[in-house]
């Protein structure tokens, strides 16, 4: 989806963000993900992001194994920052947003702040290839990831718009079916921080095919979240 702002860098960005911490949520560099915010301090965070002109909210999923405070768990070191580029109001005052995915991030710390959202001082810098689209994708296995999805599609009796699949860039293909995949936070937060778009479909490939097996073996039927 085109956006209005370009990022051309790390240094285009600022270095505190607000953060959504959202477990299971995976957002990557040009991906789309639809919110559905209604809870009082997400509903500040999106009219802050708005005021202040950036438009920007970090995706990053919750540590829940290493926390002892499950009302503020720890949060993982890595996330992804999108921009707001929908934004509807449900008239029940709920907004219904969409981000499009700009850079990962690396934590610097989290800071005490006045908002009832969280805050964090994030670093671009080591993901400097996310600001570069579709780089490394010509490294991509597209016919093993065809592959699987198609195993995984007749294991759950699900059809796709395979026009749209086969017209799709690899880059955009491996963040959608990422992003998409009915799998745990642990496996979702491998693909995020995994050092480029060939590793992540790989990833999404292995993680596929031990759960196919898995699913094999106990005749069970594995099911998209």
């Amino acid at each position: 989806m085109p956006i209005n702002a370009e990022y051309r860098g790390p240094g285009e960005l600022p270095e505190i963000i607000p953060v959504f911490p959202l477990p299971g949520a995976l957002l990557l560099p040009r991906g789309q993900m639809p919110l559905n915010i209604f809870e009082p301090r997400y509903l500040a965070m999106v009219d802050d992001s708005l005021r202040d002109g950036h438009r920007l909210i970090g995706m990053i999923q919750p540590d829940i194994s290493h926390s002892k405070d499950e009302n503020r768990p720890m949060l993982f070191k890595v996330g992804c920052v999108g921009r707001i580029t929908q934004l509807a109001e449900s008239g029940d005052g709920r907004y219904i947003l969409e981000l499009t995915g700009v850079s990962r991030f690396r934590v610097v710390e989290e800071l005490t702040v006045l908002t009832a959202y969280r805050q964090c001082k994030v670093d671009f810098f080591p993901f400097v290839d996310d600001f570069t689209a579709r780089k490394g994708e010509e490294a991509v296995d597209r016919e093993a990831l065809l592959e699987v999805l198609t195993d995984f599609l007749n294991a759950n009796n699900l059809k796709v718009d395979w026009e749209g699949i086969e017209s799709a860039p690899n880059e955009a293909l491996v963040n959608a079916l990422a992003m998409m995949s009915p799998y745990g936070p642990a496996e979702k937060q491998a693909m995020l921080e995994a050092p480029d778009l060939k590793t992540r479909a790989e990833i999404l490939i292995a993680v596929t095919e031990m759960d196919l097996a898995k699913k094999r073996t106990s005749g069970g039927d594995t099911g998209l979240q």
